[in-house]
């Protein structure tokens, strides 16, 4: 039996697991680690703690697994996306603390640069739109504000990369300073189609091409090996990198065009491939690089990002204090029949896709002395359907494609009342797969293709089942008076920040 390992660093903690050559989990270890929130709309990350984290979750899932590091074929890895930690190249040490792809802390540059360059120009350059949800605009506020860190940059000494290069660079002994293509698409510095860091791009957020990592394939590349004196204790490839949602779209085998996934995490994200030819959107999607094999052609993807999903789930346990647990939420919506005409929009960093409104926040509207504990437990959960039918209806726009099914994955598919209604609302089949962890094995299956564990992706589209099927039993009236209230409670989130 052939094993490959999976080191997926989310935005509310880390996973290692190892999975065996049918593709089933066979240990995983998992750390929360801490949000830090300096200011409103700022969010941070301890690049340290993530690390740290990292090396407990490997140690942890191989001792479970009674397995040794040097037992793996190789590992791959999945990350959160955008989020941005600037450090020495020599010493390894940060310069500040990971800026999260939440943060909205680029919001003025980001309004700025819209005067001089068009939003057309930027979607066809990047396939991206003016948003401080990308790196872009962290990166520039780190330079602008972090002593002595422009010119360390300029001269090479200090590098800016995403979760994923952050952790090569640690697991290899500081030898490797690498990203893949999909986490580069998200920097809002890459040219779309020729997946290189742009000179335009580099000019307008006065970024050195210097303190960026190289840009290589997502599958088919060796990037480096582990330190024996690290967490795996061998040296063994490190041979597959996609960001968190290309991964769970490479876990749910969706290889061919028009195929596509919604997961159901931190945030909430929507990916259809489109195949080798960008599809640039009118409705307020972004075009993203799917993946790359070595050798060959990338494949695209038309994305649509909800910001808060399942944060708004934790956010409601931790900061109202309103369940225990998420097994309570669940309860609590499930005893009642509907959310009592409560509404919930969760624009706590502004809202994402089709909207891409920075300037609103999070409301809840239509409470009356009728509305209990329970109903707003059950408006939460509505909130991310409500969310994701907007993004499937741009989706279709876009590319022309009329979803007959939801592949779906991600922690919030085990809230039945949840997927329940989502299925209500789109109309269609909402399915999960046998295995859940699709994010971290899509990193797996990146990893063990180059390694050699599986040979085609043919190979590796047979291993995905079915495990959950939830049809829609709402009639259209009813769902269409659910979406006009939606969209009178988004019109009032709008415009919380123009002062």
């Amino acid at each position: 039996m052939k094993f490959v390992g999976s080191l997926d660093q989310g935005t509310t903690s880390t996973r290692f697991i190892i999975f065996d050559e049918k593709g089933n989990i066979v240990a995983s270890e998992q750390k929360e680690h801490r949000q830090i929130f300096p200011e409103p709309g700022w969010v941070e990350h301890d690049p340290a703690e993530i690390w740290e984290n990292s090396c407990a979750c490997i140690r942890g899932a191989l001792g479970k697994a009674g397995l040794s590091g040097g037992d793996l074929s190789g590992t791959g890895i999945t990350n959160q996306r955008e989020t941005i930690i600037a450090w020495n190249r020599k010493t390894g040490e940060p310069y500040y603390h990971a800026v999260v792809w939440q943060d909205v802390r680029g919001a003025t540059l980001i309004d700025a640069l819209k005067k001089e360059n068009s939003e057309q120009w930027l979607r066809e350059r990047s396939g991206l739109l003016y948003s401080p949800y990308f790196s872009a605009s962290k990166i520039a506020w780190l330079l602008e504000n972090i002593p002595g860190l422009r010119p360390a940059a300029e001269r090479g000494e200090a590098v800016f990369g995403t979760i994923d290069t952050w952790l090569m660079y640690n697991l290899t002994g500081r030898k490797t300073c690498v990203t893949d293509v999909t986490n580069a698409s998200r920097y809002m510095l890459m040219d779309l189609r020729r997946r290189e860091w742009d000179d335009d791009l580099l000019r307008l957020f006065a970024i050195p091409r210097q303190a960026l990592p190289e840009i290589r394939p997502s599958v088919g590349e060796v990037y480096g090996y582990t330190e024996v004196s690290g967490p795996f204790a061998a040296s063994i490839p490190v041979c597959g990198i996609l960001g968190d949602q290309q991964a769970a779209l490479f876990g749910q085998a969706c290889f061919g065009k028009g195929e596509g996934k919604n997961t159901y995490g931190t945030g909430c994200f929507m990916l259809t491939n489109t195949g080798t030819v960008p599809v640039l959107s009118s409705s307020g999607l972004i075009t993203t690089v799917a993946y790359q094999e070595k050798g060959r052609d990338a494949l695209y993807a038309l994305e649509g990002s909800v910001a808060v999903a399942g944060s708004l789930v934790q956010w409601t346990r931790d900061s109202l204090c309103l369940v225990k647990d998420v097994r309570e939420l669940d309860h609590l919506a499930e005893s009642v029949e509907d959310s009592g005409d409560v509404y919930m929009v969760p624009a706590f960093s502004g809202l994402f896709a089709p909207w891409w409104r920075d300037d609103a926040r999070g409301v809840i509207v239509g409470l009356t002395g009728y509305a209990t504990r329970a109903h707003i437990c059950r408006a939460v959960l509505e909130s991310t359907a409500f969310q994701v039918k907007d993004i499937a209806e741009a989706m279709e726009k876009d590319s022309g494609i009329t979803l007959g099914t939801l592949k779906a994955d991600g922690g919030l598919t085990n809230s039945k009342p949840l997927m329940k209604f989502q299925a209500d609302l789109l109309g269609i089949p909402v399915i999960r797969p046998q295995v859940v962890e699709t994010t971290a094995l899509g990193a797996a299956y990146a990893a063990g293709l180059t390694a050699g564990v599986w040979e085609t992706l043919g190979e590796v589209r047979t291993q995905w089942q079915e495990g959950c099927r939830w049809e829609p039993h709402m009639d259209e009236e009813t769902r269409s008076r659910k979406l006009r209230q939606w969209y009178k409670a988004v019109d009032r989130s709008l415009g919380w920040m123009s002062e």
